[in-house]
């Protein structure tokens, strides 16, 4: 099996390369968004723009939370009030609201003042779905690494908004046990936060886009090759969550 990587390749990237390599996987990366004729690879780790450029030609699925995903969380889970709408809706927003895209970075994921501080028509379809949610202070922010349903692997990568890696809590271990992992597809990446003294869901991302902080890579890559794979690989319960 080859792994494919974009032209620039991240330190949390190259930590993913070094475990394939362990494992004896091949890996080949790109100068660019074309792929050259011939070659063959099974799965990919990259951003959203280079997936969407190689995938489909390789055969390559790739799975992803819904869109909506977050927003369908009861509040026992996110803490906050989440809602998933057309950025058109969000421009007539007269409060401060965190604002972002909800599987790609089309939208910067930011504080907004208010929706007229949105990227307007004439930079975004007005059609465009964004994620909007009251803004939260999380004091500390944990990536899980989920695979069948289970935390494959996790750690704690920030604290009071600043890059911070360590271990997992055992806090965040124990809220994640609880999460509602069936509306989820078998591989994915999940991040949660402590805020105000209640663990919530931050935002779900893609395995195969996802850095991996302080997580063991070997068990990182475990997830990122089940989620971005061969289309005819995926069972059944999954297809529904392809990009």
């Amino acid at each position: 099996m080859t792994l494919l990587l974009p032209p620039r390749v991240t330190a949390s990237a190259a930590r993913i390369r070094d475990a394939a390599h362990a494992r004896g996987l091949a890996t080949v990366q790109l100068d660019g968004f074309a792929v050259p004729d011939g070659l063959r690879a099974a799965h990919l780790h990259a951003g959203p723009r280079f997936a969407d450029a190689v995938a489909p030609g390789l055969g390559i699925g790739l799975l992803e939370a819904p869109s909506d995903w977050l927003a369908r969380l009861p509040r026992e889970f996110t803490g906050r009030e989440v809602l998933l709408m057309p950025i058109r809706e969000a421009y007539g927003l007269r409060r401060p609201v965190f604002v972002k895209s909800p599987n790609d970075k089309g939208i910067p994921a930011l504080v907004y003042a208010d929706g007229s501080r949105l990227p307007g028509p004439d930079a975004v379809d007005p059609g465009t779905e964004v994620l909007v949610s009251d803004v939260v202070r999380f004091t500390a922010e944990h990536r899980l690494f989920l695979l069948d349903g289970a935390v494959h692997t996790a750690s704690r990568y920030a604290e009071d908004g600043r890059l911070s890696l360590g271990p997992a809590s055992a806090g965040a271990l124990a809220f994640a046990s609880g999460l509602p992992f069936s509306t989820l597809p078998s591989a994915i990446v999940v991040d949660v936060g402590l805020a105000g003294g209640r663990w919530s869901v931050i935002e779900a991302n893609a395995a195969w886009a996802s850095g991996t902080y302080a997580c063991d890579p070997g068990r990182a890559l475990d997830v990122a090759l089940r989620a971005a794979a061969p289309l005819p690989s995926f069972a059944d319960r999954d297809r529904e969550f392809l990009r």
